[in-house]
């Protein structure tokens, strides 16, 4: 292993314990899972229960499970349909509020983790992000599930674009 390699292990584990205690709004803390759910939802509302687990990797019992802890909290819905699988899902106005703060305690978190940076030096890191994200997946469903917790508006201001806008086809059914 590579010094380079260690140190981005140290600060990818640094991130992610940032991650999972970032809630932003002082109320009951939410699983990585539940936060996945309402910040995807949030950005793709009103999908599959069958999609949204796809999007976070979890089997179809996982999902059902999660959702029914997200309705009984008050912050999604769901469709009637045929089976558990054909429903839909989307989020109460409590469920985008909760998603919402769930994205400012992420920004807040990277923030801190970027703060020592200079401005050339964000720069040179943005670019090489771009590079490393680009890489991560090369079709829909992993860049999905990459991009789960991310704020979609921020990725794609300006001139920006996703580093994963090359998994999105003509033929994409995010159902």
């Amino acid at each position: 292993m590579s010094r380079l390699e260690n140190l981005l292990g140290a600060q990818a584990l640094a991130v992610t314990d940032r991650l999972l205690t970032a809630d932003g709004d002082g109320e009951s803390s939410l699983s990585a899972s539940e936060r996945a759910a309402l910040v995807t939802l949030y950005t793709y509302p009103d999908h599959l229960v069958s999609w949204l687990g796809g999007v976070l990797g979890l089997t179809s019992s996982g999902i059902t499970r999660l959702v029914d802890r997200l309705e009984t909290a008050g912050w999604v819905t769901r469709t009637t349909g045929s089976d558990a699988r054909c429903r839909r899902v989307g989020l109460t106005p409590a469920g985008r509020s909760r998603a919402h703060a769930a994205l400012h305690a992420r920004n807040a978190a990277m923030a801190e983790l970027l703060g020592p940076l200079s401005e050339p030096d964000r720069r040179e890191l943005e670019r090489l992000f771009e590079l490393l994200v680009g890489n991560l997946a090369e079709t829909r469903l992993p860049a999905l599930q990459v991009c789960r917790l991310c704020d979609r508006s921020v990725c794609n201001a300006g001139a920006n674009k996703c580093p994963l806008a090359h998994t999105v086809t003509t033929e994409d059914d995010d159902d």
